[in-house]
């Protein structure tokens, strides 16, 4: 079991010991309710077919959303970038999930992300503005430069997310008002 936690990112020896070492202390009903919780994680979760975020069904409740503004697109790398921004209630618009962000040393390149889907989505659906939202970091950089590149003939408006997210830090990890500035300061690529 140890193991099985040690495969989970930022998760190391000590703190594998120490869940193991909880779930022992744990009754068997509680056991039996993690186990089934994750079974349900593989059984019920899906991926959405408009956005490529995991949810309960398809479209997801945000894509299926009336309310949303339709004409804006909120790029990001992974759902837990999708699910940070959402934090800040900020942004109404919708969301691309690319799946990853490229990074050549890891052998991920374009053609094994959602940028395939991401452009055919903005030439089907009216989308008037693009904001890239991946990482300030280097491969972030590099996947918004790509993009802003493949979308150089199309007739939508490019932006950025505005700087204030320190390089190298996550989406994921960072507190609201810095994403909510971030998300005011967008500036155009």
């Amino acid at each position: 079991m140890i193991y099985e936690f040690n495969k989970l990112p930022g998760i190391g020896p000590k703190t594998s010991e120490k869940f193991v070492y909880f779930l022992l202390n744990q009754p068997r009903e509680e056991i039996d309710n993690f186990v089934r919780a994750l079974n349900d994680l593989k059984e019920q979760i899906q991926v959405c077919t408009t956005c490529y975020n995991f949810s309960e069904k398809t479209p997801c409740v945000i894509c299926g959303d009336p309310k949303r503004d339709k004409t804006v697109l909120c790029v990001v790398s992974e759902s837990g970038d999708q699910a940070a921004i959402e934090k800040t209630g900020q942004f109404t618009g919708l969301y691309h999930i690319l799946g990853g962000a490229i990074n050549q040393i890891e052998g991920v390149g374009p053609e094994q992300l959602k940028i395939k889907e991401l452009i055919g989505r903005i030439a089907a659906n009216g989308i008037k503005e693009v904001i890239l939202a991946t990482n300030p970091d280097m491969e972030g950089e590099t996947t918004a430069i790509y993009i802003a590149k493949q979308l150089e003939s199309a007739e939508v408006k490019v932006t950025r997310l505005a700087r204030g997210l320190p390089t190298g830090a996550d989406l994921e990890y960072a507190d609201e008002m810095t994403l909510t500035d971030a998300l005011k300061g967008r500036r155009e690529v």
